[in-house]
């Protein structure tokens, strides 16, 4: 009788399905097969165990007389491994009831696996060793497809490809400075967009603009006043920011010594709050008029542009103040102003929301 012996040194299959070894006949190996390739596909030793099978059913169909057996070892490895697959091919020899002299066809996954077969040699007679070795695993053509799978990947092409790219072209870029007389420039310039690139994937950039510019898209089509008021609310910060610097010009001019930092940063303020504050105001409405239109305003959300009011009047005094435009009277007067003004605005439109939520409630009750 041919005994085909299908070896799993590191008990992957007690491990990872509960079977007990050692797990002998067609149909249990079969049943013990098919729960390790549930629990874990990626494992070779289901493929040993399919091997055996397949060996078992083609000697089968000749009418010889065989027999197929799983056993295995432990995680320890070396000896005490190999000692328990010594102990499972004695318990699997003892239970086949047959007179004729018993031989061994040993399939493994591997050498690792193999170094057992003197341990089996020295309980039977081995007519053969299978190593099971899967397509895909080969080197040259797991090579292969491991090439073809990020060639195939948009993501992986983009993070890999690209940089190696800017990379194979830094010599050729410089031997074109060189021609140049421009070396440097050519060299810097090539770094900066690699540094660039680098640093946009690190941080996700990337998906960060396409997201924006989706949104910008989708705001277009679908007639968002709040692209509008974001285009004109980029102009008024931009003319802000030109207004504050020419009033610190301005006042570094009258003062004729060098201003210190409070009064640089009142100089900027004061001439650019009102700008920014019409930029704040411009988003809010913009945000308030599309909640509207989708019907999910809500009371609170009026609240936008009056704490963009007092705010720009708070800061507009206290920067007023610092440059000696106003007195102190007038200072505290924007103080208490824009306090009131955001205090009075908020639970205005809160005694608003909650009477109007009242009166809806009672109206869907009704």
């Amino acid at each position: 009788m041919l005994l085909v012996l299908c070896v799993d040194l590191d008990d992957d299959l007690g491990r990872k399905t509960g079977f007990s070894t050692p797990v002998v006949g067609r149909e249990t190996v079969e049943d013990a097969a098919a729960a390790l390739a549930t629990a874990d596909p990626e494992d070779s030793d289901v493929n040993v165990i399919f091997q055996g099978i397949h060996i078992y059913d083609d000697l089968a169909a000749r009418d010889e007389s065989v027999e197929v057996a799983v056993v295995t070892g432990n995680e320890d490895g070396d000896v005490s491994a190999n000692r328990e697959v010594g102990d499972e091919v004695d318990t699997v020899l003892a239970t086949l009831t047959t007179g004729e002299d018993v031989t061994a066809l040993v399939v493994t996954d591997g050498a690792q696996d193999e170094s057992v077969i003197p341990v089996i040699r020295s309980r039977v007679p081995i007519d053969g060793v299978r190593r099971v070795v899967v397509r895909q695993a080969q080197d040259l053509e797991s090579m292969y497809y491991t090439f073809k799978q990020v060639l195939d990947d948009p993501e992986t092409r983009g993070t890999v490809l690209i940089p190696l790219g800017i990379v194979l072209l830094i010599y050729p870029l410089a031997l074109i400075g060189t021609l140049l007389d421009l070396p440097g420039l050519v060299l810097g310039t090539t770094s900066a967009l690699l540094g660039l690139y680098l640093i946009s994937r690190g941080l996700g950039l990337g998906d960060r603009l396409d997201a924006a510019a989706e949104r910008a898209r989708r705001s277009l089509y679908a007639g968002r006043m709040t692209l509008i008021a974001y285009v004109v609310a980029a102009a008024l910060l931009v003319l802000g920011g030109v207004s504050g610097v020419n009033t610190l010009e301005a006042h570094q001019e009258t003062a004729g010594d060098e201003l210190g930092i409070p009064r640089v940063l009142a100089a900027l303020v004061y001439g650019s709050i009102q700008w920014f504050a019409a930029a704040g105001v411009t988003t809010s409405l913009g945000q308030i008029t599309d909640e509207y239109i989708a019907g999910t305003l809500e009371w609170r959300y009026l609240n936008a542009p009056f704490y963009v009011v007092a705010m720009a009047v708070v800061l507009h005094a206290v920067s007023a103040f610092f440059l000696d435009e106003v007195s102190l009277a007038y200072l505290a007067t924007a103080l208490t102003g824009g306090t009131l003004l955001g205090i009075v605005s908020t639970l205005a439109f809160a005694v608003a929301e909650s009477h109007f939520s009242e009166g809806s409630r009672q109206a869907e009750s009704a």
